[in-house]
């Protein structure tokens, strides 16, 4: 069915609405003609005049035009940033606010999947994160170039517009410096950028990283095509930057619809950066998967670990295990720990962080966890403990299936999705009950939150 069946295009009109919540994305929910209506920007008990963009058969996509009455949880937005910018969708509400919205978030997902007992999950408050604002270790900005013009920054949202070189108060000053030093680099040495309309070979992402502990920084310039005019010497000169201590190609192509792509190069410096958390240090390449706001990490960390019943005799699996920080921090506490990753550069770092931190009980196989798990337990290993951290799709259906047989004894779930964690609850509670959710705020000035679930085997 074409779009046009989908949606009917709409003559842009003024609307006066009253909010009612928030959605889960952050924006203003109200309702025009009894149909739903979307409003970034707005807050509930606000009275908006809001312009309908799209209207489609269940709901109405607005923009906010002015507000006629204002709630008294609304903050300035910050000063200088362009309200375009994403990843800032609540940062005119009050911070405690942001947090009680991302606690009421999670309850709205249970009550709509209603998984077994949901009633009676105790659901902690949100934990507030130290730093509101400048939390972020890494920056991930796109480049183009129109009319011999280079731009280096963020797309606003739903759109294909390059915001060049955003401030962005929720990013760290060094990497937001760096982004812009790499820029000057790449026009200075004529460096091509990818071209998508012609498909010319070039940079097409410029991220940086940098680990909390040392300040090292990690550079990854994402190109399409291997061999890029000037590339050698544009790494040459980034490593002089300070605080940098590696360069980095990964290689991507123009089907692939992700940023990153399967080929990483090292084009100068040390192999990986190194960080710590909770007294463990972490080896770090440009793939590996680690939180970005750092100091908090070691607030979600040591809550879930607080929630494992461990013992010295238990084995656990640490899956989704990223760069093994879980695994790692947990290890002195049983017999031994099997993680599971994906990612071949994760399980060589995690190896890695094995050796580096003098662990014996502790090794990382490459793999999906749906695939391995079964393959452990028909092996003969008995899964007395788990710890799962998956992406905001949340399980596979055959890996709950399989935790529903094996059954361990004790068992965290790390969500960064309330939706499909409630989804996954509906399943899971057939075994295990859920005697507690812990939220904490991983992003603030984003709806997004990371939730700690404590499952106990019935």
């Amino acid at each position: 069915m074409s779009n046009k069946l989908n949606r009917k295009e709409t003559k842009e009109k003024d609307v006066i609405i009253t909010v009612k919540r928030l959605g889960i994305n952050g924006e203003g929910i109200g309702y025009y003609r009894k149909k739903i209506i979307f409003i970034p920007g707005a807050l509930p008990n606000e009275v908006v005049v809001a312009k309908i963009i799209k209207e489609f058969p269940h709901y109405i996509q607005a923009e906010l035009v002015r507000i006629k009455e204002k709630s008294p949880d609304r903050v300035p937005f910050p000063q200088g940033v362009n309200p375009a910018t994403g990843g800032l969708e609540l940062a005119h509400l009050s911070y405690a606010k942001q947090l009680e919205f991302k606690r009421d978030n999670l309850l709205e997902a249970l009550k709509k999947f209603h998984p077994r007992g949901y009633n009676k999950y105790k659901v902690k408050p949100t934990i507030p994160a130290p730093d509101e604002w400048g939390y972020r270790n890494k920056a991930q900005y796109q480049i183009e170039q129109h009319h011999h013009q280079i731009s280096l920054g963020l797309f606003t949202p739903n759109t294909h517009k390059l915001q060049d070189l955003p401030l962005m108060p929720t990013q760290s000053e060094i990497t937001q410096k760096t982004e812009r030093q790499i820029k000057h680099l790449i026009e200075k040495l004529h460096v091509p950028i990818a071209d998508p309309f012609r498909h010319l070979d070039g940079i097409k992402t410029v991220v940086v990283r940098q680990a909390q502990s040392t300040k090292e920084i990690q550079v990854t310039l994402i190109t399409i095509g291997h061999v890029i005019k000037n590339l050698p010497a544009l790494s040459k000169q980034i490593m002089n930057l300070t605080d940098v201590v590696s360069v980095y190609q990964n290689e991507t192509n123009w089907h692939n619809p992700q940023v990153w792509g399967n080929k990483t190069v090292k084009l100068a410096g040390k192999n990986q950066i190194i960080d710590e958390i909770l007294g463990k240090k972490f080896a770090l390449s440009p793939r590996a998967f680690f939180q970005l706001n750092p100091i908090q990490t070691a607030t979600l960390y040591s809550h879930a670990l607080k929630f494992l019943d461990l013992s010295a005799d238990d084995t656990l699996i640490d899956a989704y295990s990223g760069v093994g920080t879980l695994g790692i921090l947990a290890a002195e506490r049983v017999k031994q720990v099997i993680g599971i990753e994906s990612i071949p550069e994760a399980v060589a770092d995690a190896n890695h962080n094995v050796e580096l931190n003098h662990i014996k009980n502790a090794n990382y196989i490459q793999g999906s966890v749906e695939k391995i798990l079964p393959e452990l337990e028909h092996n003969g290993i008995v899964v007395d403990a788990l710890i799962v951290d998956p992406p905001r799709t949340g399980l596979a259906k055959s890996l709950i299936k399989t935790l529903l047989k094996i059954k361990p004894k004790t068992f965290v779930y790390i969500s960064c999705n309330p939706s499909t964690l409630a989804q996954d609850l509906v399943l899971l509670s057939d075994s295990y009950d859920v005697r507690l959710i812990e939220n904490i705020d991983m992003l603030p000035q984003t709806p997004r939150c990371e939730c700690i679930v404590k499952l106990t085997l019935r």
